[in-house]
């Protein structure tokens, strides 16, 4: 079985933000509250331990109490670099986790049981991957990741160039967990000024 309580998890926060204006989207507010500070109350109970995958100056971020990992991979080559950071952090600070959580910074709905699902998923089905999905839509940055793929998917980064998420993942077998979208979808996630209103509104129902 995998061990649900010692899976660790990455917040990946190492874009750039160019469709809400730039600068650290995870610091907008909703509902009085950070993107971030959402993403970390609802992960923190599911990882141990949390660390957040950001670009630029850390001590930014000093106040949310997450070890900061850059991105390794030079160019800023997406989601894949920032899961790449996390698994190597995760190899040589936490040596005995086989597994880590990816997550986006910018869907502060995530469910509860997001570790849970995934991890029995992969199991039950026996496969390499589990990633998360809702609406008929695959959320591929939201998944769970092998530790001992980091050097696969390093190469792939760098000698393949292959940047899209999913173009990767189709290497391998992957357990796919669907979760409703009543009363809204967990896995919204705001990407742009009217994205952030929505949120503001959804984020009333989430109390």
């Amino acid at each position: 079985m995998t061990a649900t309580a010692s899976i660790p998890g990455v917040l990946l926060a190492g874009g750039l933000a160019r469709r809400i204006g730039g600068g650290d989207k995870p610091t907008r507010m909703i509902g009085g509250r950070t993107l971030l500070s959402r993403v970390i109350a609802r992960l923190q109970p599911q990882c141990d331990p949390l660390i957040l995958n950001a670009n630029g100056d850390p001590a930014r971020f000093t106040a949310y109490g997450l070890p900061v990992v850059p991105d390794t991979i030079a160019g800023f080559p997406g989601p894949l670099a920032g899961i790449v950071a996390g698994l190597d952090w995760v190899a040589a600070h936490r040596p005995s986790a086989q597994w880590m959580l990816s997550a986006a910074t910018d869907c502060p709905f995530l469910p509860r049981d997001l570790v849970t699902r995934l991890a029995e998923a992969r199991e039950a089905d026996q496969a390499e991957l589990a990633l998360a999905a809702s609406n008929g839509q695959t959320h591929p940055v939201i998944g769970l990741w092998p530790v001992a793929l980091r050097d696969d998917l390093r190469r792939a980064l760098t000698a393949e160039d292959i940047r899209r998420v999913t173009r990767f993942t189709a290497r391998y077998k992957v357990a796919t967990v669907t979760w409703p979208v009543v009363p809204f979808d967990p896995f919204f996630n705001a990407n742009t000024a009217e994205d952030l209103a929505e949120a503001e509104q959804l984020a009333a129902l989430d109390e």
